[in-house]
């Protein structure tokens, strides 16, 4: 059509019958018999738009648009032939050359079209070159965005990036990581490739196979196309994505289902989700599942009774021989002859295509365009100032960050000539020979789906699953097995470690004041441990505790009250009464052991356990000193021991004793002193907090004087042969002794082996063990003579009587034995 301005279009009318186009040895036309609803609904957009800006007085009043419109037969050769008819000067069919093309007037100002990126590379750079503007409707390859290598393209639909984010985007939601990657063998596939595998590699998404798929009629290794198919099939995966071309993708598939492909999720890329090249092939319905993301058009209600009236018109055989009378410019001996099929077409064969938004983009480009001249021409509601006709480098420059309506929704071309435009997302439904696309999400830079609507090809109908490796729970991290980060084996986070984030390759270690459980999401504080005093153990020891003590302290009142009689005189007088008091320090000792431990607390526990024993040891010894010297050495001896052994001097042999254990227990608070720390590995969940001993040596040299005083009180109270008719105080001393060693020489293994957080209880029983001991051995027969058998409590029975007697006694055995020893 005729008009002051022209526009060029470019459209899939047709398409070949897989012609072998690389073996061409003659430029001739190429035939392209297969007719194409969805491209012919884009070229009635763009003249339905074209004429309703002719009728409108909004854009450019008193001017009329008109356009040239070209089947491109979806190939690179055939688009070029009307590409050099727009850019051939007008009123003429040639290409003129010039140096400068600034005065050059082609005969369109600018171009709609083509509709895919594989086109669009070719008469991109082709157009480019005379920056005439070039608005596509479907080319998305982000290539296209390259301004220094496409200055003059724009187009109505988004850059694959965005449908690329969208695939990523699905494939997570669906928690797809194991897929497969195949791209047309040709610039749109490679690069849509290369973008889906950086992205998809960014986020976690595991490519088992990525692969190009041939394309027909190029030269091509023989078998690859099995080869491809063979490698997807073995790489186990259940989801596919296809960014191919709609020529490549049905070649894919018609392989793929004569070789018996088991059914997949595919994820279609724009150019080959509504393509009849594709949805017509035979056998497509048992492929599997067909997904992709398909831009979001503005449904128009009048193109489709517009639609309606043309097809009407062009079965009218008169309407044609007008038609064909009046566009005589038609340059059919030049790009051939125009679409046979469009003559015979109906309603019926464009109904499905009407149901997509599609020719909206197409739509949109001319009122691109239209909204461009007349910012060139600065036009306002009365006209369009009178001035030379303007040149498509001047249309350009008012084309770059362009804002315009169409069909009142506001579009802007951005700085890479793109527009932002949303995606909905298809799903193919067989009802008939061809699928329904059904909507099941949406993409605005996030990704909304409704599971709902979606349908899968497995035989309950559940959502497939495509994983290298499953996922982990809570508290388990990957560790990676082969070259893929999706395929690994679950290993849980040990005790002591936790999962900071769901995506980290290793467990963090807890601080060493925290604990964690095994496959933990976070660590806990840990509480201090120590022996408290609400314990079971501890409760048990203080019960024997208040009994060892509430006996001690009664053995004591009854030692006090009879302290002038033969038994408290034999058992040393106030000397028993003094070890009596110290075996209740020795109970009162155990109360240093439980509790949070102090500094004080760790330096007083040995001296105060050790200090009063030895004081109790000591006087022990001098009573069994007595036994022995009475009983066993010779009366002469005796008398003299005697005096040493009572007295001053006893109680200089107990302050010696204590003096000696003072010196050593000093030298192990110096020397070594204990302290307080915290064991944050002792055990799992707590702190321990406990007195640590510096040195086992000197902890060892602590108990040196008792067990000194304990073994030689052993020795002399052993041998001891008790007159009868006496009290036989020795049995008791020898009793007192064993308990004592029994009890320590257990100490020892229990103390090493138990854990440390129990020792102190361990050191409390043994002291308190010890000095019952003692006491239920040497002290407690006394106390039940003096209570419930007085009648023993004499001289004879505790002392054998008188002095004089006993030496007399002494005497007499003396001489005995001498006579025996003459004879």
């Amino acid at each position: 059509m005729q008009g002051d301005y022209v526009l060029g279009g470019l459209f899939p009318l047709s398409s070949t019958e897989d012609t072998d186009l690389g073996n061409r040895t003659q430029p001739s036309t190429t035939k392209c018999p297969r007719f194409s609803s969805l491209g012919l609904l884009w070229a009635l957009a763009v003249k339905m738009a074209v004429e309703e800006i002719n009728r409108g007085s909004t854009l450019l009043p008193g001017l009329r648009l008109g356009y040239d419109l070209f089947d491109t037969c979806s190939e690179p050769v055939v688009a070029m032939k009307p590409s050099l008819m727009f850019m051939a000067e007008e009123g003429s069919h040639d290409v003129a050359a010039y140096c400068d093309y600034t005065e050059y007037q082609p005969r369109v100002l600018a171009v709609i079209g083509p509709h895919s990126s594989e086109l669009a590379f070719v008469t991109g750079k082709f157009f480019g070159f005379f920056l005439m503007p070039q608005v596509s409707y479907g080319a998305s390859a982000d290539r296209l965005s390259d301004r220094e290598t496409f200055p003059s393209f724009f187009r109505t639909v988004p850059s694959d990036r965005v449908q690329v984010a969208a695939m990523v985007e699905l494939l997570q939601a669906l928690r797809w990581s194991w897929v497969a990657a195949l791209g047309s063998d040709d610039t749109y596939g490679r690069q849509g490739l290369r973008l889906f595998s950086s992205l998809a590699s960014a986020r976690g998404i595991c490519i088992a196979h990525e692969g190009l798929v041939p394309l027909r009629g190029r030269p091509r290794r023989p078998g690859a196309l099995q080869g491809l198919l063979r490698q997807v099939s073995r790489a186990g995966v259940q989801v596919v994505v296809l960014f191919s071309s709609a020529r490549a993708a049905r070649t894919l598939f018609s392989d793929g289902i004569h070789s018996g492909l088991s059914p997949k999720v595919w994820v279609a890329s724009e150019a080959w989700l509504t393509s009849d090249l594709v949805t017509t092939l035979p056998g497509m319905a048992q492929v599997g599942t067909v997904l992709g993301f398909l831009q979001r058009g503005i449904p128009m209600p009048a193109f489709a009774s517009y639609v309606q009236t043309l097809l009407a018109l062009a079965a009218d055989p008169a309407f044609c021989t007008s038609l064909d009378a009046e566009q005589q410019s038609l340059e059919e001996h030049v790009v051939g002859p125009r679409c046979p099929q469009c003559d015979h077409i109906t309603l019926e064969n464009v109904s499905a295509s009407l149901l997509h938004p599609q020719p909206f983009a197409a739509y949109a480009a001319v009122y691109g365009v239209a909204q461009a001249l007349h910012n060139t021409l600065l036009c306002t509601a009365s006209g369009c100032p009178v001035q030379e006709p303007v040149k498509p480098w001047q249309l350009l420059e008012n084309m770059y960050n362009l804002s315009f309506q169409a069909h009142g929704q506001a579009l802007r071309f951005d700085t890479s000539g793109n527009v932002d435009m949303n995606y909905d997302l298809k799903l193919w439904v067989w009802q008939g020979p061809k699928p329904e696309l059904r909507t099941v999400g949406a993409f605005n830079g996030r990704l909304q789906l409704q599971p709902a609507q979606m349908w899968w090809h497995t035989p309950r109908n559940e959502k497939p699953e495509s994983q290298c490796s499953r996922e982990c729970k809570k508290g388990q991290v990957r560790r990676m097995k082969g070259f893929h980060s999706c395929c690994y084996d679950c290993v849980d986070c040990k005790a002591g470690s936790y999962l900071r984030n769901p995506d980290d390759l290793f467990c963090t270690q807890c601080d060493q004041d925290q604990w964690s459980p095994a496959r933990s999401l976070r660590c806990f504080p840990r509480r201090p441990k120590f022996l408290v005093w609400g314990e079971p153990a501890v409760l048990l020891l203080l019960v024997l505790l208040g009994l060892a003590l509430g006996l001690v302290l009664a053995a004591l009142g009854l030692f006090i009250r009879h302290r002038d009689s033969p038994l408290v005189l034999a058992s040393g007088g106030l000397r028993a009464c003094f070890g009596l008091t110290c075996l209740g320090l020795v109970c009162l000792s155990a109360l240093l052991f439980p509790g949070r431990p102090s500094p004080a607390s760790c330096l007083a526990q040995q001296p105060l356990l050790h200090l009063p024993l030895t004081g109790c040891l000591s006087t022990l010894l001098l009573q069994a000193a007595e036994t022995f010297v009475e009983s066993e050495l010779p009366w002469s001896w005796a008398g003299r021991l005697r005096g040493h052994l009572q007295g001053p001097r006893a109680w200089l042999a107990v302050l010696l004793a204590m003096l000696l254990e003072v010196a050593l227990c000093t030298w192990y608070l110096v020397a070594f002193p204990p302290e307080v720390v915290t064991d944050w590995q002792a055990l799992p969940t707590e702190a321990l907090v406990h007195c640590r001993v510096r040195s086992w040596v000197s902890f060892g040299l602590a108990h040196a004087t008792n067990v000194t005083l304990a073994f030689l009180c052993f020795l002399g109270s052993f041998p001891v042969q008790t007159q009868p008719g006496r009290y036989n105080g020795a049995r008791g001393l020898t009793f007192a002794m064993l308990a004592y060693f029994v009890t320590w020489v257990s100490f020892v293994p229990f103390f090493a082996n138990v854990h440390v957080a129990y020792q102190p209880a361990v050191q409390m029983g043994a002291s308190l063990l010890c000095a019952l001991g003692i006491l239920v051995a040497f002290h407690l027969p006394r106390c039940y003579l003096l209570l419930w058998r007085p009648e023993c409590n004499t001289p004879e029975f505790f002392l054998g009587g008188d002095p004089g007697s006993a030496r007399g006694r002494g005497g007499s055995r003396g001489e005995e034995e001498t006579q025996g020893k003459n004879e």
